[in-house]
């Protein structure tokens, strides 16, 4: 595969950001039309994610009919050419009317993460990044921020159902007590654009899906952040732990997470 053929997915990745934006933006002004179940303990799901996410795969598969797709809702497999789409990120904020909330699109080739795009409708904030082209929002560079004390510092520590909630409580007090202010946001994709856009310094959580970051490791990554090897291992279908940081917290979040 080229670097013209990934140029080619780079400038479709806005189109297609986008166009799931504005049908996600519908549902959400319309939160009696979500049809809110759940599959699982806090996992949410509405009608719009399965919404958004087959408009994603129709749209890539007219434009680049060779790629496959591994999304949140319709599962998927490794392949050389491969989008990886959460169509709703933070679906809790989402279904109760919360405007922190995002789709996020990453491609790989080969395996290794070379285009991210996160799009926040209600913000009206799109963070695109290419591997080795830099990151930016809405066409504006950033860059992560030059914190290096934990005492000055402001991370973001994830919660999954699917570990103890000890792990998670454990990361906090150990991120607190060396004197970080610790939030979560409940939208991974959106803690490491904040990661990139120097919003916070760090975001971290005990497991994550690829979906929720296949797009965010390459934009904290084009924003000059460090960013564990998440995709090792199975990890493309069974997760793995993710830890973002600006490089001045790198040794104190990876100390108080063991990331």
């Amino acid at each position: 595969m080229s670097d013209i053929e990934i140029e080619q997915r780079f400038l479709a990745v806005t189109g297609l950001a986008q166009a799931a934006g504005a049908l996600a933006t519908g549902y959400f002004n319309d939160l009696a039309s979500l049809g809110t179940t759940m599959k699982g303990t806090q996992d949410f799901l509405t009608v719009a994610d399965g919404a958004v996410e087959e408009l994603l795969r129709r749209r890539i598969a007219a434009a680049f009919p060779d790629d496959r797709v591994l999304g949140e809702e319709g599962g998927g497999s490794a392949a050389d050419r491969l989008w990886i789409i959460d169509p709703i990120d933070g679906t809790a904020n989402f279904a109760r009317g919360d405007p922190h909330w995002c789709i996020s699109i990453g491609f790989l080739r080969h395996g290794i993460p070379e285009i991210g795009a996160i799009f926040a409708p209600i913000a009206g904030e799109l963070y695109l990044a290419r591997r080795g082209g830099g990151a930016t929002r809405n066409g504006k560079p950033i860059h992560v921020s030059a914190t290096h004390d934990m005492r000055v510092a402001t991370v973001e520590i994830g919660w999954s159902s699917r570990r103890p909630s000890a792990a998670y409580l454990t990361m906090v007090e150990a991120a607190m007590a060396a004197g970080a202010n610790a939030k979560r946001s409940a939208s991974g994709a959106m803690g490491l654009a904040y990661v990139a856009d120097a919003r916070t310094d760090a975001y971290a959580e005990v497991h994550i899906n690829s979906w929720d970051v296949a797009a965010g490791v390459v934009i904290v990554s084009e924003a000059g952040g460090w960013v564990n090897d998440f995709f090792v291992g199975d990890a493309l279908i069974d997760g793995n732990p993710i830890l973002a940081a600006t490089p001045g917290l790198v040794a104190a979040m990876r100390e108080a997470t063991g990331i």
